[in-house]
């Protein structure tokens, strides 16, 4: 469902380790300029008044009240009861902080806190990548749409969501969607993570070139060498961001066979796809060998490469045809080709968490 016509407002808040940003959202555009407040200090007391502090001030430029407050915010989180857990970014934040009560009683509206991998997944499901793909296929011969979504983000960490027909999956602990913890193909006693990350695309190059974690490029730096724009070891930077895409596309079919469904990439890193979308697309698709030797399909499902024009064409022709209906004279469209697509963020990724922050909220008042 989408509220882009909704005249409610939504208060929203990006919480980063260094800053937290508070703006306010309405038919899924934000109506003010942010409002940037440093995250850092000694004491909890003094970091939970600078969140009442953001949401006051953005309340105050508001020419209406706002319906809610949605945002995301650091795990671990029990996020439906609102209570953010021990933060390695914000330190001050242990033993279990009532986030969400406390600004509930403060400003006397309904909070709703999750992670921002989820609301990333949701954006996009509700006006990014899942209804772009529907509208781009529809006009094809098959009858084939999508209803489910795996989001991912490649940056600082790996983060993960997932939505099914409309509705945001939500874990028993709040710890849905933590692909992050999946074992590394390359290193199986650590975590995916440790390769689909800034850390793991830095600490590639270095090994491969000598260099210092000083030293080191930025991974925009480093995916500029492998795609020959910047000098420097163009064989390293193309490496580094083919292991990541190995790693990931492991995680992400161990993901997808349970999920079904398309998957949209974001975060910091998901710009350099040039250099990691087709190997990642490769991983997915390659072969388990069984024990007498003979090669059995990774997945029951093909993935594609949406980003690439001749992979697309594959993915929106498929296999369509049509069946007799026995004992009838009916004919149906049938398309066997089991099929998913792997795309980059429609929205871009600080939107689609926007706009998913902004719809959860609406979603969740609308059906109290």
């Amino acid at each position: 469902m989408r509220f882009n016509t909704d005249a409610r407002i939504v208060m929203t808040l990006d919480a980063g380790g260094t800053n937290f940003v508070f703006s306010a959202v309405q038919a899924e555009q934000e109506i003010i300029d942010p409002i940037s407040i440093p995250a850092e200090g000694e004491k909890l007391e003094i970091v939970l008044e600078k969140i009442i502090q953001g949401f006051n001030e953005v309340k105050a430029k508001l020419k209406t009240p706002p319906v809610a407050i949605s945002f995301c915010f650091p795990g671990p989180a029990e996020y439906e009861l609102g209570i953010i857990g021990d933060l390695e970014n914000l330190p001050t934040f242990r033993g279990g902080v009532a986030l969400g009560p406390m600004l509930e009683e403060k400003f006397g509206i309904p909070v709703f806190i999750n992670n921002d991998g989820d609301l990333f997944a949701y954006g996009e499901a509700i006006a990014g990548l899942l209804p772009d793909i529907n509208r781009r296929i529809s006009g094809s011969k098959s009858p084939k749409s999508y209803q489910n979504l795996l989001g991912v983000t490649f940056g600082t960490g790996f983060g993960g969501g997932i939505v099914s027909r409309g509705q945001l999956f939500l874990g028993d602990n709040s710890a849905q969607g933590e692909i992050n913890r999946m074992r590394n193909k390359l290193h199986t006693n650590a975590t995916v993570e440790e390769n689909v990350s800034i850390r793991g695309i830095k600490r590639t190059y270095c090994r491969v070139t000598g260099l210092t974690p000083d030293q080191c490029p930025t991974p925009k730096d480093i995916f500029e060498i492998g795609m020959g724009s910047a000098a420097g070891n163009k064989e390293a930077a193309i490496l580094a961001f083919h292991r990541m895409a190995e790693a990931a596309g492991d995680a992400i079919a161990n993901a997808i066979t349970m999920i079904d469904g398309l998957v949209v990439i974001g975060g910091g890193l998901s710009g350099a796809y040039p250099l990691f979308l087709q190997r990642l697309v490769d991983e997915m698709n390659s072969n388990f060998t069984t024990m007498v030797g003979t090669a059995v399909d990774r997945m029951e499902i093909k993935a594609f490469n949406l980003e690439d024009e001749n992979e697309f064409a594959r993915f929106y022709e498929g296999d369509t045809r049509e069946i007799k209906v026995p004992f009838s004279s009916r004919r149906i469209q049938y398309d066997p080709m089991k099929r998913i697509g792997v795309g980059i963020s429609r929205l871009g990724t600080s939107k689609a968490v926007s706009i998913g922050a902004y719809a959860y909220a609406l979603h969740k008042l609308d059906n109290k």
